[in-house]
């Protein structure tokens, strides 16, 4: 007979987390983009972010692994990929770094890092729209196809959870 041990998905809050960092008893994953990591993560936190995401690159170790990200779409993602591989039980900082910044922890800032890639698009984006809507307006009624062609493409994003314009931006030197 052989018994099937169902995946689990397990939480941890920031205080908890705290304590078992204080410990040494977790390996703390940030799952988001180096960019992002760059400007902002929690203390000793390993980055290996979800677009490269595979588990073999996790380091061995007898410590339990926590991912985070953001607020916890990333790493319940990076989780997923682990149970693929096999591992039983994963755990995540619930609601990431936000939750953990909103609990008064400590986290490593570097102000000269670049911006985050989704305010990136989001500058990129509403100059396009704008300009777009302007120059339909004053020049040519031809310029708001610019300003459709962005919203459609904002409109996919939104729908298929991937963004075409954040993986080009990611692709530059800097935010590598």
């Amino acid at each position: 007979m052989t018994i099937l041990k169902t995946p689990s998905l397990k939480t941890i809050d920031a205080y908890t987390l705290q304590q078992e960092l204080e410990s040494d008893r977790v390996l703390l994953v940030d799952v988001r983009e180096r960019s992002e990591y760059r400007g902002e993560h929690i203390p000793n936190a390993y980055s290996l972010p979800l677009s490269n995401f595979k588990p073999e690159q996790l380091p061995k170790g007898d410590r339990s692994v926590v991912l985070y990200c953001q607020t916890g779409n990333r790493s319940a993602e990076a989780a997923k990929r682990l149970f693929a591989d096999q591992w039983s039980e994963v755990i995540h900082l619930d609601g990431g770094l936000q939750a953990w910044k909103a609990a008064g922890q400590a986290t490593v800032v570097n102000p000269n890092a670049p911006i985050s890639i989704m305010r990136q698009v989001q500058i990129i984006a509403g100059t396009l729209v704008l300009t777009g809507t302007l120059l339909g307006a004053f020049v040519s009624p031809a310029f708001l196809l610019l300003s459709g062609f962005v919203g459609a493409g904002l409109t996919f994003a939104g729908v298929s959870g991937t963004c075409m314009m954040a993986t080009l931006l990611g692709k530059l030197p800097y935010n590598r």
